[in-house]
């Protein structure tokens, strides 16, 4: 048998506080059973599958730049040295004339190859090179034009009292080889002797700052052949023959010959 359930009937308050409360019990049973018999929805995770790690992409070899072909005359000259052969100082000479092709009167270079690095020296060749070379004197005006960043000089020689004035500038002179000191010869009570005896060819030269080598323009390719000649002989006496391992000569766009000391 199932529970019984009373109600006072006759008191109208009461039963419909009766009615009012079973009404409330029915709806919580009610709800309840629904929660019951509803499956809770549990959304499972789906497995996700790891992704495959990327594997690191191989840097792209690096192309080496072509070399751009040479032009016509240029391998028109290259024919004509012999690239086993040495050459003596005027057999050079004579090939690179021979070379000429070009429509501007080419400079005429000395390669070297020496034995260590640091040499340096000065000459006078006996015949003037072609390049014009501007020398300055130190004065108020120069210094001012140097703290603008002006330079339009090759060479630079200054009185001893200048100096003072000129060391703040030893970092913008200095690499290029323009602060003036004794050892270059640029200092002097009398600079304008200096100007003089620069004036007349006198080359300083040194071997490159990292590897031994020397490049010194000894003229231009319409000078007479015994000038360069001249020229390229003084040059080896002043860098020394037994420090040369090896020389070439060449003009402006032409390839090189090889020659004996």
């Amino acid at each position: 048998m199932g529970k019984i359930k009373t109600r006072l009937i006759g008191i109208e308050e009461v039963e419909k506080q009766q009615k009012k409360e079973q009404k409330e019990k029915a709806a919580q049973k009610k709800a309840t059973k629904k929660r019951i018999e509803k499956p809770v929805e549990v959304e499972q995770a789906r497995p996700v599958s790891p992704k495959p790690p990327k594997s690191p992409k191989s840097p792209k070899p690096l192309k080496s730049p072509k070399a751009k072909p040479r032009g016509k005359r240029y391998q028109q000259a290259k024919k004509l040295v012999d690239k086993t052969k040495t050459y003596s100082l005027e057999e050079a000479v004579k090939l690179l004339k021979k070379m000429d092709r070009a429509s501007f009167d080419q400079s005429v270079e000395l390669h070297l190859v020496v034995n260590e690095i640091g040499l340096k020296g000065e000459v006078e060749l006996p015949n003037p090179t072609g390049k014009i070379i501007k020398i300055t004197v130190v004065d108020d005006k120069v210094l001012t034009n140097i703290e603008k960043g002006k330079i339009d000089f090759d060479i630079l020689v200054t009185h001893p009292s200048f100096m003072p004035r000129l060391a703040k500038f030893a970092k913008i002179l200095g690499p290029k080889g323009l602060m003036p000191n004794p050892k270059a010869g640029t200092i002097s009570p009398n600079p304008e002797e200096l100007v003089k005896k620069f004036q007349k060819g006198v080359l300083r030269w040194k071997t490159e700052a990292k590897f031994p080598l020397i490049h010194q323009m000894i003229g231009k390719i319409s000078f007479e052949e015994k000038k360069l000649v001249a020229n390229a002989e003084k040059f080896f006496s002043s860098v020394g023959n037994k420090r040369i391992l090896k020389a070439y000569l060449k003009s402006t766009m032409s390839p090189s010959v090889k020659i004996s000391l």
